[in-house]
């Protein structure tokens, strides 16, 4: 208690007399652990984090696992980084529950916890920073109606249905196309883990079993590829509508072959992650969810600087 109380003194000192002051805010860890590593959102996110780091003048690692599938892997490393014995930790869970039982050690340790991008099913958090992904999803499943004439069989391939991104974007698009769209049927609803190759055979396989499908939403950048790699490989001209951006989905979009997708803000989820820890050590009151924000983006306003800023490569 004492050691914590004393951390806390010195990072009020450090703000409050400017961050080259006698007390060294570089003394300060926060690990982040993100559901993954390779996809281009999260070397985002990742940026974003780096550049809060660089700014509050504290030391940040960031790590995942090769794919939003490896639970277990993703449980190691959120153990690794709190037998380091961090200052705050930062987490996006992939199984919102699995990863419980250590976020409780971390609260025993009085260590802060900051979720991102995908919450956690308890109150350990002291605060989310995430898109509203309910709301993001619903947008996308508006844009979806009016691109297929609010009738006709759609599918969902999601990332998974364990996370709370999982979760809620599926949720967001299936609840508001049966609250506003009676002539839209969800025919089939099937998950490819986020991976490309896995989200192309979900997608032959619903396109196969649905010949009259006329549109499909991917709920993260894997998923998205999958979809429009799936269409391709049958043939089949379908309205897509994916989540995230990167490369393929941005030049798919400028091309035609994708409608459009919803983009979020990850270098704002990273900066504001480590921001948010950063005020949690300092004792400031955190609201439960800082929403970083989403857009929708197509072929009519992909170069828009507002667009363009928060969307990667």
């Amino acid at each position: 208690m004492i050691k914590r109380r004393a951390l806390n003194i010195a990072i009020g000192l450090t703000f409050a007399m400017g961050l080259g002051s006698v007390a060294h805010a570089e003394d300060i860890y926060i690990p982040l652990i993100s559901k993954g590593f390779q996809h281009q959102f999260w070397q985002a996110v990742k940026a974003g984090a780096n550049q809060a780091a660089a700014d509050y003048k504290v030391k940040v690692t960031f790590e995942g696992p090769e794919t939003e599938a490896m639970v277990d892997k993703q449980i190691d490393m959120l153990s690794a980084a709190l037998a380091k014995k961090p200052q705050a930790i930062c987490f996006a869970a992939l199984d919102s529950k699995a990863a419980l039982p250590l976020l409780k050690k971390a609260q025993a340790a009085k260590i802060p916890v900051v979720a991102f991008d995908s919450g956690v099913d308890s109150d350990i958090p002291v605060t989310t920073a995430t898109t509203d992904n309910k709301a993001a999803a619903a947008l996308a499943a508006d844009k979806m109606a009016e691109l297929i004439g609010k009738e006709g069989e759609v599918a969902v391939v999601a990332h998974d249905q364990t996370s709370r991104t999982g979760i809620d974007r599926r949720d967001g698009f299936v609840d508001r196309m049966k609250a506003a769209y009676p002539k839209i049927k969800i025919v089939s609803i099937q998950y490819g883990a986020g991976d490309q190759l896995k989200s192309t055979e979900v997608t032959k396989s619903i396109l196969q079993a649905y010949p009259k499908l006329k549109g499909a939403f991917g709920t993260n950048e894997g998923s998205a590829i999958g979809v429009l790699n799936g269409a391709k490989e049958m043939k089949r001209k379908v309205v897509i509508v994916g989540f995230d951006s990167g490369k393929q989905q941005k030049d798919a979009i400028r091309d035609g072959q994708m409608a459009g997708a919803i983009t979020q803000n990850p270098v704002g989820i990273g900066y504001k992650t480590v921001e948010a820890a950063v005020k949690a050590l300092k004792g400031e009151k955190l609201p439960k969810i800082i929403d970083t924000g989403f857009y929708w983006y197509d072929k009519s306003n992909i170069a828009d600087p507002k667009i363009a800023a928060v969307l990667y490569d």
